[in-house]
Protein backbone atom coordinates (compact mmCIF):
# COMPACT_ATOMS: atom_id res chain seq x y z
CA UNK A 1 0.00 0.00 0.00
CA UNK A 2 3.33 2.48 0.38
CA UNK A 3 3.49 2.47 -3.40
CA UNK A 4 -0.11 3.37 -3.75
CA UNK A 5 -0.31 5.98 -1.33
CA UNK A 6 2.56 7.94 -3.01
CA UNK A 7 1.49 7.62 -6.43
CA UNK A 8 -1.78 9.14 -5.41
CA UNK A 9 0.13 11.91 -3.50
CA UNK A 10 1.99 12.68 -6.69
CA UNK A 11 -0.68 12.43 -9.27
CA UNK A 12 -2.58 14.64 -6.60
CA UNK A 13 -0.18 16.99 -6.42
CA UNK A 14 0.37 17.37 -10.50
CA UNK A 15 -3.12 17.55 -10.62
CA UNK A 16 -3.53 20.77 -8.43
CA UNK A 17 -1.11 22.60 -10.31
CA UNK A 18 -2.46 22.01 -13.11
CA UNK A 19 -6.01 23.06 -11.70
CA UNK A 20 -4.77 26.14 -9.68
CA UNK A 21 -1.60 26.80 -11.06
CA UNK A 22 -1.21 29.67 -8.05
CA UNK A 23 -1.60 26.59 -5.10
CA UNK A 24 0.62 26.01 -2.81
CA UNK A 25 2.92 22.99 -3.33
CA UNK A 26 2.08 20.01 -1.50
CA UNK A 27 4.60 17.73 1.15
CA UNK A 28 4.01 14.89 2.81
CA UNK A 29 3.03 15.25 6.78
CA UNK A 30 3.43 11.62 8.59
CA UNK A 31 1.03 12.79 11.27
CA UNK A 32 -1.41 12.87 8.55
CA UNK A 33 -0.51 10.18 6.87
CA UNK A 34 -0.77 8.17 10.01
CA UNK A 35 -4.29 9.40 10.38
CA UNK A 36 -4.87 8.58 6.62
CA UNK A 37 -4.06 5.04 7.48
CA UNK A 38 -5.50 4.77 10.70
CA UNK A 39 -9.36 6.14 8.84
CA UNK A 40 -8.13 3.49 6.15
CA UNK A 41 -7.71 0.69 7.86
CA UNK A 42 -10.69 1.25 10.15
CA UNK A 43 -13.19 0.88 6.88
CA UNK A 44 -11.26 -1.88 6.08
CA UNK A 45 -11.41 -3.70 8.92
CA UNK A 46 -14.76 -2.73 9.64
CA UNK A 47 -16.42 -2.98 6.35
CA UNK A 48 -17.87 0.25 5.85
CA UNK A 49 -17.26 3.74 3.60
CA UNK A 50 -18.12 6.79 5.58
CA UNK A 51 -16.60 10.18 6.72
CA UNK A 52 -17.66 9.15 10.43
CA UNK A 53 -16.51 5.43 11.61
CA UNK A 54 -19.42 3.60 13.69
CA UNK A 55 -17.70 4.55 17.15
CA UNK A 56 -18.07 8.37 15.81
CA UNK A 57 -14.36 8.80 15.03
CA UNK A 58 -13.15 11.24 12.51
CA UNK A 59 -10.46 12.30 10.59
CA UNK A 60 -10.42 15.86 12.35
CA UNK A 61 -11.34 13.81 16.09
CA UNK A 62 -7.81 11.59 15.53
CA UNK A 63 -5.91 14.49 14.77
CA UNK A 64 -6.79 16.42 17.28
CA UNK A 65 -6.16 13.11 19.69
CA UNK A 66 -2.80 12.97 18.59
CA UNK A 67 -2.48 16.81 18.43
CA UNK A 68 -4.57 19.02 20.56
CA UNK A 69 -2.15 21.87 19.18
CA UNK A 70 -3.58 21.67 15.79
CA UNK A 71 -4.87 25.03 13.99
CA UNK A 72 -5.50 25.19 10.70
CA UNK A 73 -7.71 23.71 8.21
CA UNK A 74 -8.39 20.29 7.47
CA UNK A 75 -9.85 18.39 3.88
CA UNK A 76 -10.83 14.72 3.55
CA UNK A 77 -11.67 12.43 0.55
CA UNK A 78 -11.79 8.88 0.59
CA UNK A 79 -12.54 6.60 -1.90
CA UNK A 80 -12.92 2.62 -2.56
CA UNK A 81 -12.25 0.04 -4.83
CA UNK A 82 -12.88 -3.11 -5.89
CA UNK A 83 -10.32 -5.20 -7.42
CA UNK A 84 -9.77 -9.25 -7.88
CA UNK A 85 -6.95 -10.47 -6.28
CA UNK A 86 -6.10 -13.26 -8.05
CA UNK A 87 -4.76 -10.36 -10.76
CA UNK A 88 -3.49 -7.73 -7.71
CA UNK A 89 -3.37 -4.10 -8.07
CA UNK A 90 -1.86 -2.27 -10.37
CA UNK A 91 -0.30 0.62 -8.97
CA UNK A 92 -0.38 3.09 -11.04
CA UNK A 93 -4.15 2.56 -12.61
CA UNK A 94 -5.55 2.17 -9.16
CA UNK A 95 -3.98 5.24 -8.32
CA UNK A 96 -5.12 7.07 -11.48
CA UNK A 97 -8.79 5.39 -11.09
CA UNK A 98 -8.69 7.30 -7.55
CA UNK A 99 -7.39 10.74 -8.68
CA UNK A 100 -10.19 10.20 -11.50
CA UNK A 101 -12.77 9.61 -9.22
CA UNK A 102 -11.59 12.62 -7.06
CA UNK A 103 -11.56 14.74 -9.92
CA UNK A 104 -15.32 14.20 -11.24
CA UNK A 105 -16.94 15.31 -8.05
CA UNK A 106 -17.07 18.72 -7.24
CA UNK A 107 -16.53 18.27 -3.72
CA UNK A 108 -13.68 16.42 -3.80
CA UNK A 109 -12.15 18.56 -6.76
CA UNK A 110 -12.71 21.36 -4.59
CA UNK A 111 -10.88 19.55 -1.64
CA UNK A 112 -7.74 18.44 -4.04
CA UNK A 113 -7.18 22.30 -5.81
CA UNK A 114 -8.00 24.46 -2.36
CA UNK A 115 -4.79 26.25 -3.23
CA UNK A 116 -4.30 27.10 0.29
CA UNK A 117 -3.86 23.71 1.48
CA UNK A 118 0.28 22.78 1.62
CA UNK A 119 0.05 19.38 3.50
CA UNK A 120 -0.92 15.89 2.24
CA UNK A 121 -1.27 12.58 4.07
CA UNK A 122 -2.27 9.57 1.80
CA UNK A 123 -3.81 6.06 3.31
CA UNK A 124 -4.27 2.58 1.59
CA UNK A 125 -6.08 -0.34 3.09
CA UNK A 126 -7.04 -3.70 1.74
CA UNK A 127 -9.99 -6.21 3.00
CA UNK A 128 -10.94 -8.53 0.94
CA UNK A 129 -11.68 -7.74 -2.95
CA UNK A 130 -11.47 -3.78 -1.51
CA UNK A 131 -9.17 -1.01 -1.42
CA UNK A 132 -10.01 1.74 1.04
CA UNK A 133 -8.17 4.97 0.67
CA UNK A 134 -8.21 8.32 2.91
CA UNK A 135 -6.10 11.82 1.58
CA UNK A 136 -6.27 14.12 3.83
CA UNK A 137 -5.01 18.41 3.40
CA UNK A 138 -4.16 20.73 5.97
CA UNK A 139 -2.91 24.41 5.98
CA UNK A 140 -2.20 26.28 9.15
CA UNK A 141 -3.29 29.36 6.65
CA UNK A 142 -0.31 31.01 7.85
CA UNK A 143 -0.54 31.03 11.42
CA UNK A 144 2.06 28.91 12.34
CA UNK A 145 1.94 26.25 15.64
CA UNK A 146 1.34 27.46 18.87
CA UNK A 147 4.36 29.06 20.54
CA UNK A 148 4.07 26.09 22.93
CA UNK A 149 3.79 23.60 20.25
CA UNK A 150 6.01 20.86 19.90
CA UNK A 151 8.69 21.16 16.43
CA UNK A 152 6.42 19.69 13.44
CA UNK A 153 7.33 16.30 12.30
CA UNK A 154 10.10 16.65 9.32
CA UNK A 155 7.66 16.27 5.77
CA UNK A 156 8.84 15.50 2.72
CA UNK A 157 8.46 17.27 -0.45
CA UNK A 158 6.73 15.69 -3.70
CA UNK A 159 8.53 14.35 -6.69
CA UNK A 160 6.46 14.42 -9.82
CA UNK A 161 4.42 12.12 -11.25
CA UNK A 162 6.78 11.05 -13.82
CA UNK A 163 9.99 10.82 -11.47
CA UNK A 164 7.25 8.82 -9.04
CA UNK A 165 6.16 6.05 -11.42
CA UNK A 166 6.04 2.99 -9.92
CA UNK A 167 5.56 -0.99 -11.55
CA UNK A 168 2.18 -2.02 -11.55
CA UNK A 169 0.10 -5.20 -11.83
CA UNK A 170 -3.17 -5.58 -14.20
CA UNK A 171 -6.23 -5.89 -12.14
CA UNK A 172 -10.33 -5.52 -12.63
CA UNK A 173 -11.92 -3.28 -10.42
CA UNK A 174 -15.31 -1.37 -9.97
CA UNK A 175 -14.83 2.18 -7.81
CA UNK A 176 -16.76 3.91 -5.52
CA UNK A 177 -16.11 7.08 -3.72
CA UNK A 178 -17.49 9.08 -0.64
Amino acid sequence: MPALELRIAVLIADERSRLTPAAKSLVIDPELGDIARKRAADMASKNYFAHTAPNGDTSASLLMAKDARFQGLLGENMAAQHYSPATGIDVDAFARRFVATWLASASHKENLAFPDYNRTGVGAAVNGDTVYVTQLFSTDLGLGPHQDAAPRPVVTPLPNAKAALVPSRPSRDSEGMH
